[in-house]
C-alpha cells in the first residue's frame, strides 16, 4: 500500500494561493480580453495581496515568532513558507507594474484616457486647476504631522497612503539637528483619482497623492522640504479571540475589531525612488525587515485602478452588464410557497437573480400563516433587504431566530451593527458556537396550512448577499420535503441550544461527519474501479488542502478513478505524479465572475449522487466550522447540476490547467472550439425568457457518460 503522506505530493497552501492570484494577474495581462477589463482584474490582485499579507503572512510570522516548529503538508517550516512567500510575492509585485507600466498604462492612453504620473509632467494650465484644487478640497481635510523632541512618531494606520518627508528647519545653524521627519496621510475621505483637464476627446486624471506632493510646502511653511515620498504600511489583522475567557462575544470582537489598526507591521511599500535615509527611518520605526520592503515602480496601492474602471465614457471597453434572468419556476406563480409546492426549485446565480432569496424571507415576514423564520447569515450586502424584511416579521410578531456569525473575517463590525438591529427589532440572535465558525447557508420557514404545518427551506452554496449575488456563481435550492424540513430544524436547535437528533434525514454537517462521509463516497468509488467497475469523481470548489481528503483522492487515482477537479484558488495536490495522480485533473476558471459554488459528483456504479455546499475540502471548513452538505435528488435538477459541471470541464477561454510541473497553463485552444463557460451560461438564462414572459426549454450540455 501507497504512502499518500508524502511530503512531496503536495504543494505548499501559500505558494499555491499566489499561484492563484497569478492567474488573475494573467487576465490583466491578457490582450484579447476588453482594456477595462484587464484593468479590473489587476485591481483585483492588489486587493487580493492585501488580505493575504495581513492575514495569511502574518500568521506564518506570528508561527514564527511563538517557536511553532511543525511542517505543513509539503514539508516545510513557517520559517521556509515565509521565505518561500517573500520571493515569489516580490515576483508578482514586480509583475503587477510590470503589466500596468507596459501594458495597461500606455493602452489606457490610446483610447484617451491618460494617467498623469507626475505632477512634474502637468501642463501649465493643469497646474493651476491642480493647486485650485488641492486649496479648495483637499488642504481643509489633511492632518500634517511633524516629528521632532516634543512630538513622537505618528501611529500609521493600516493600509493608509502616506506621504513621508524630510523637512530642514533653516534658523538651526549647522551644528544643531536641523532635520525632522514630516508626514501626511491622504485622506481615504477624498477621491483618489482626481480628473483634470485633458486634451480633445481625451480624459486626464491624476492621483491625490501628486496633487498633495506638488502642494506639500503649503503644509510645512517655513520648513525646507529636501524630499517627499509616499509610503504605506501594512498589519497584522487575523483576530485572536478567547471565546472562552470572553464573557461577551460580541464586546470582544468589537475591540479586537479596533487593534487591527495596531497589529504588528509586516509589510512596507515605498516608491522605488524614495531617499534611502527617509526609507531607513520609516522601516526603523516600524521593525520592517529588508524582505519585508516593497519599492514600487509606480502608484502605491493598485486597488485605486477600480476608481479607474468606473470612470465613465468607457463602456466599449467593458463587459456589457449582465442582468439576471427570473427563474422560470417563478414567473407563472406569484405565491412563491406554491412554487415550491410543485417541486425542488435550483437557482444558478448570478445567471438568475437572487430576488426570489429575498422574496422568500420578505413574503414570509409578511404572510399572516407563517409562524417562524429561521436563518444563517455569515455576510450580508449594506443595506441588505433580508435584514429588513427579518426585522418586520419580528415586528409582525413572528418566532424569528438569526445566527449572526460576527467572527466572518473582515465583516465583523458590520455584522455587529446588524445583529443589534435585529435584537432591537425582536428577532433571537445567535452569536455562533465556541470554537466554530457558523458558515452554512440555510433558511427556514415554518407555515401553518390547511393540511397542517409545513417547512420551507432554502439551502445554498453562498451567502445571503444580495450584492455579491450578482457576481459570484453560487448555486441554491428551495425545497418543501419533509426530511429536509425535519434536518432544518434539527441544524437550527442544534445552534440555539444543545439538542442533537439521533437520525438525521438528507444533510451531512461539519464538523460531525461531513468529512467522513466525503472520505466513504470517495473509497466507494476506488472500490468500484478496484473491483472492474467505472469509478468518477467530479468536484468543484474554491480550495483543497485538506491531507485526508487528498490522500483518498491519490488511492483512488491509483486504483483507476477518473476524478475532476475544478478547483477556484488553493490546491495542495498534486496532478501527474507517476502510479498516483495520473488520473487526477485539476483546472481553475478565472472569469467576470467569482467562482464560489461547490459542487460534488460521484458515479456510485451508475446510481450517481449529486451534492451542493456551503464547504471547500480544507480543514477549517471541515474540522472548525458549521457547514451543510445536501443532496439534490430532482432528475431534472440533477441535470441542471451536470450542465454546471461539464460546461466547467469543456471551458477552452477561462480555463487554466494544473500540469504536473506544478504550473498553471490556458487551454490550448488550437483544434478546439472557443467556449466560455460563464457566457454560456448568460445565454442560457436570456434563453429562457422569450417575447413577453414566455419561456422556452433550457438547452443543456449532454449529459456526462462513463
Amino acid at each position: 500500500m501507497s504512502d499518500y503522506s508524502n511530503p512531496e505530493y503536495y504543494y505548499n497552501r501559500e505558494l499555491s494561493w499566489l499561484l492563484f492570484n497569478d492567474r488573475i494577474l494573467g487576465e490583466a495581462r491578457d490582450k484579447d480580453i476588453l482594456l477595462m477589463e484587464r484593468v479590473k482584474f489587476l485591481s483585483i490582485t492588489a486587493s487580493n495581496l492585501d488580505e493575504f499579507f495581513m492575514v495569511r503572512v502574518a500568521s506564518l510570522k506570528d508561527m514564527v515568532d511563538a517557536g511553532y516548529s511543525k511542517n505543513d503538508i509539503a514539508g516545510l517550516s513557517a520559517k521556509k513558507q515565509l521565505k518561500l512567500v517573500s520571493k515569489r510575492a516580490h515576483e508578482l509585485v514586480e509583475n503587477q507594474y510590470e503589466v500596468y507600466n507596459k501594458s495597461l498604462r500606455p493602452a489606457l492612453g490610446k483610447i484617451g484616457l491618460r494617467i498623469v504620473t507626475s505632477h512634474e509632467n502637468l501642463t501649465k494650465e493643469q497646474g493651476e486647476y491642480v493647486d485650485k484644487y488641492f486649496m479648495d478640497n483637499v488642504y481643509p481635510v489633511l492632518t500634517p504631522m511633524a516629528v521632532d523632541s516634543s512630538r513622537k512618531f505618528p501611529h500609521i494606520l493600516n493600509k493608509t497612503l502616506n506621504l513621508g518627508a524630510f523637512l530642514k528647519d533653516p534658523k538651526k545653524s549647522e551644528g544643531e539637528e536641523s532635520i525632522d521627519f514630516a508626514m501626511v496621510q491622504v485622506p481615504s475621505v477624498l477621491n483618489r483619482v482626481v480628473e483634470i483637464p485633458g486634451g480633445d476627446n481625451e480624459t486626464c486624471v491624476i492621483l491625490l497623492e501628486e496633487i498633495i506632493e506638488r502642494n506639500i510646502n503649503k503644509l510645512f511653511s517655513g520648513r525646507e522640504v529636501l524630499c517627499v515620498h509616499p509610503f504605506r504600511i501594512m498589519r497584522n489583522a487575523d483576530l485572536s479571540i478567547d471565546e472562552d475567557e470572553a464573557e461577551d462575544l460580541l464586546i470582544e470582537i468589537e475591540s479586537k475589531i479596533r487593534m487591527r489598526q495596531w497589529g504588528k507591521a509586516i509589510r512596507l511599500e515605498v516608491s522605488d525612488d524614495m531617499d534611502e535615509k527617509l526609507l531607513k527611518r520609516i522601516a526603523e520605526e516600524h521593525d520592517i525587515e529588508e524582505n519585508d520592503i516593497y519599492k514600487i515602480n509606480g502608484p502605491l496601492d493598485l486597488t485605486c485602478l477600480m476608481k479607474i474602471y468606473s470612470l465613465e465614457g468607457f463602456d466599449n471597453y467593458k463587459v456589457k452588464k449582465y442582468d439576471p434572468v427570473l427563474e422560470p419556476a417563478f414567473r407563472d406563480e406569484e405565491d412563491i410557497f406554491a412554487a415550491i409546492q410543485k417541486g425542488d426549485i435550483l437557482m444558478h446565480h448570478p445567471y438568475e437573480s437572487f430576488q426570489p432569496v429575498v422574496d422568500f424571507v420578505r413574503k414570509a415576514a409578511e404572510d399572516e400563516n407563517v409562524l417562524a423564520i429561521k436563518q444563517t447569515l455569515y455576510r450580508v450586502s449594506g443595506h441588505s433587504p433580508i435584514i429588513a424584511a427579518l426585522k418586520e416579521a419580528a415586528m409582525n410578531g413572528k418566532q424569528v431566530s438569526v445566527l449572526v456569525e460576527l467572527k466572518a473575517r473582515f465583516d465583523e463590525e458590520h455584522n455587529i451593527n446588524w445583529a443589534r438591529e435585529l435584537e432591537k427589532a425582536g428577532c433571537h440572535v445567535i452569536y455562533g458556537l465556541v470554537g466554530l465558525k457558523t458558515h452554512c447557508k440555510i433558511t427556514l420557514v415554518v407555515r401553518r396550512e390547511d393540511d397542517g404545518i409545513k417547512r420551507y427551506v432554502h439551502l445554498a452554496t453562498g451567502n445571503y448577499n444580495d450584492a455579491t449575488a450578482k457576481i459570484y456563481t453560487d448555486l441554491g435550492m428551495f425545497t418543501c420535503k419533509e426530511e429536509y424540513g425535519e434536518d432544518a430544524t434539527a441544524v437550527f436547535n442544534m445552534l440555539s441550544g444543545y439538542s442533537e437528533p439521533l437520525h438525521w434525514n438528507k444533510l451531512y454537517l461539519a464538523p460531525l461527519w461531513m468529512k467522513n462521509r466525503f472520505i466513504y463516497m470517495i473509497n466507494r468509488e476506488k472500490e468500484i474501479a478496484a473491483n472492474g467497475g467505472h469509478g468518477h469523481i467530479i468536484a468543484k470548489m474554491n480550495s483543497l488542502c485538506d491531507r485526508d481528503i487528498i490522500e483518498a483522492l491519490y488511492a483512488a487515482s491509483t486504483a483507476g478513478v477518473k476524478i475532476e477537479l475544478i478547483i477556484r484558488g488553493i490546491c495542495c495536490l498534486k496532478v501527474g505524479i507517476p502510479g498516483v495522480s495520473e488520473n487526477i485533473t485539476v483546472r481553475s476558471i478565472v472569469g467576470n465572475f467569482l467562482e464560489h459554488s461547490r459542487i460534488y459528483y460521484f458515479y456510485n456504479d451508475g446510481n450517481e449522487e449529486y451534492y451542493l455546499s456551503s464547504a471547500d475540502w480544507m480543514p477549517r471548513n471541515l474540522d472548525r466550522r458549521v457547514e451543510i452538505l445536501f443532496p439534490v435528488e430532482d432528475p431534472s435538477l440533477r441535470e441542471r447540476v451536470m450542465d454546471v459541471l461539464k460546461a466547467n470541464l469543456e471551458d477552452t477561454l477561462k480555463a487554466y490547467v494544473l500540469n504536473e510541473n506544478g504550473e498553471y497553463k490556458k487551454v490550448d485552444k488550437r483544434g478546439k472550439a472557443l467556449f466560455s463557460a460563464q457566457d454560456y451560461f448568460c445565454k442560457e438564462a436570456q434563453k429562457t425568457v422569450v417575447g413577453s414572459g414566455e419561456v422556452s426549454g433550457r438547452t443543456f450540455v449532454p449529459k456526462m457518460k462513463p
